[in-house]
């Protein structure tokens, strides 16, 4: 049977496996129904996976929570269940609704901070996210609604499948024309298909798109190389979404059209071995700054000058990343109340400090993966990206009450009032706490436990799980003498995002029968 016969076999059984799968005593309980049998043979279907990804998109939400742990209970891991998530909302979305991708943004976070909970708890971050993932699905129109459909990809032999095609695709706002190149590439290695994409992800600075990139290729590992393509295909089509807005809207051509291949020929980027020079601590803080105060352009062009210096990658993203958490820590907060609660002071969900840092993480995550091109271009866009923005925030950073704590020498005492600031959502005493536990030499771990609980329980507009993993991320991946800011930073957060907690979460503590 042909790669596309069987394609086209599953999506006619997939209703049958379902069934089969539940049986249809449970699958008529939960409102699962067989009407989309019928349904044109394009659909896309996920093999042994598609009962699980079924059950997320049509399951009635209130029955939602008790039929995951049913497939927990049955045996069924978190990260069989996200791989489903991630699956369906890619199915439905497919890289174009605003909830849709925040949520699958958030998937893969939400997996890795269960590995970090008590066992009680494991899988409350996992059901929140699947929550919010399913409940979007269904107002989104569920099954009827899919945008991904399957790709031929026979149909499509000979197409070119460079990255330079695929990107003159997006950038023309070319959908078919895309889709068509994705789809000669579905039996390429994922690493190949993932460095063509970059291409286009590296045209424009703009978080969502980056994020996307990056979390759809972090997800590969959870749902399988053999969704690679599935996954990629929605920043595919997120940047011929953004081109076809650019061009409806007639906007001018993305700077980085010309920076980016300029500054990689003048530097000779692309000509030299990648260095492996290492920066003290006061170069990398001194590169920092200048990211921080320096506009795009000139931001970018000294990301060139260190790379063509010999300093290693890594040296440049660490840079990146201290620089897009001094955004953050120089926030003044929302200037007046806005939408949900984002009140005045507020400095969760689209902040300029947490979409600069969640920004910064994952081009530096992408420039560790991709082949050299990308890696270079990676840190090159994504200084461009962090900087031009310090105008949005204070000169000095923002006041942290460290008079309230200067004089505790209790470390313990010290997570206590960060949990109790976190709970008064008093940023600059939780920010303080963290501070002076880390002056006294605490333990990272420790701290990020007392944080990890409001990451879990708090809804943090759409972005407390990834919020979380880049402070986290960075703090490991950050020099001794400047990680400790990502902390700070993740407390005042968690502080400014306490007080919503996320729909669902009650329910599945209460299921779970461990405290809310």
């Amino acid at each position: 049977m042909t790669h596309s016969s069987r394609r086209r076999f599953l999506a006619n059984v997939g209703s049958g496996m379902l069934v089969g799968s539940l049986g249809t005593g449970l699958a008529g309980d939960l409102g699962i129904h067989t009407a989309w049998a019928e349904e044109t043979n394009d659909r896309l279907t996920f093999g042994e996976l598609e009962p699980l990804v079924a059950l997320m998109q049509e399951t009635p939400l209130e029955k939602l929570q008790p039929a995951l742990l049913a497939q927990l209970d049955g045996g069924t891991d978190l990260a069989t269940l996200v791989a489903a998530g991630s699956l369906a909302n890619a199915r439905t979305f497919g890289g174009h609704d605003y909830v849709g991708f925040h949520t699958f943004m958030a998937l893969t976070p939400a997996l890795e901070m269960a590995a970090e909970l008590p066992s009680d708890r494991r899988p409350l971050p996992v059901l929140k996210v699947l929550y919010r993932n399913t409940a979007r699905i269904q107002q989104f129109g569920g099954t009827g609604s899919e945008v991904l459909k399957q790709l031929d990809d026979h149909q499509h032999e000979g197409e070119r499948v460079s990255a330079e095609a695929l990107q003159a695709m997006t950038r023309q706002a070319d959908q078919e024309g895309a889709e068509r190149i994705m789809a000669a590439l579905q039996e390429a290695p994922p690493a190949d298909v993932f460095n063509r994409v970059q291409h286009s992800v590296q045209d424009e600075a703009d978080v969502h798109r980056v994020v996307l990139a990056w979390r759809a290729w972090a997800a590969i590992g959870v749902v399988g190389e053999q969704h690679a393509g599935t996954l990629l295909r929605q920043s595919v089509r997120y940047c011929v979404r953004d081109s076809q807005r650019r061009i409806r809207d007639g906007r001018p051509d993305p700077r980085l059209w010309s920076l980016l291949p300029r500054l990689l020929d003048q530097y000779k980027l692309l000509s030299r071995p990648v260095g492996n020079r290492r920066g003290d601590d006061a170069w990398v803080e001194e590169l920092a700054w200048t990211f921080f105060q320096s506009d795009r352009e000139q931001a970018a062009d000294a990301a060139a000058q260190a790379l063509a210096e010999g300093y290693a990658p890594d040296q440049v993203g660490e840079a990146m990343s201290v620089a897009a958490n001094l955004l953050l820590l120089h926030d003044p907060g929302r200037a007046k109340d806005g939408d949900g609660d984002k009140v005045k002071g507020s400095v969760h969900g689209a902040s300029v400090g947490v979409h600069a840092s969640d920004a910064a993480n994952a081009w530096r995550n992408i420039a560790r993966v991709s082949n050299p091109r990308n890696t270079i271009a990676s840190l090159l866009v994504g200084a461009y990206h962090t900087a031009g923005q310090s105008p949005r925030v204070r000169r000095q950073p923002w006041p942290l009450k460290m008079d309230a704590v200067e004089r505790v020498d209790d470390k313990q005492k010290l997570l206590q009032q960060t949990e109790r600031a976190v709970r008064d959502r008093d940023q600059a005493l939780a920010g303080a706490a963290v501070q002076r536990y880390a002056d006294l030499g605490g333990s990272p771990r420790a701290v990020s436990d007392v944080l990890l609980k409001f990451a879990t329980s708090e809804d943090g507009a759409l972005h407390a799980e990834k919020y979380y993993r880049t402070a986290t991320e960075e703090f490991a991946q950050t020099r001794p003498s400047l990680r400790w800011r990502q902390l700070v930073a993740l407390a005042r957060v968690s502080a400014s995002e306490y007080g919503t907690a996320a729909p669902g979460y009650r329910e599945a503590c209460e299921l779970l029968n461990v405290p809310v």
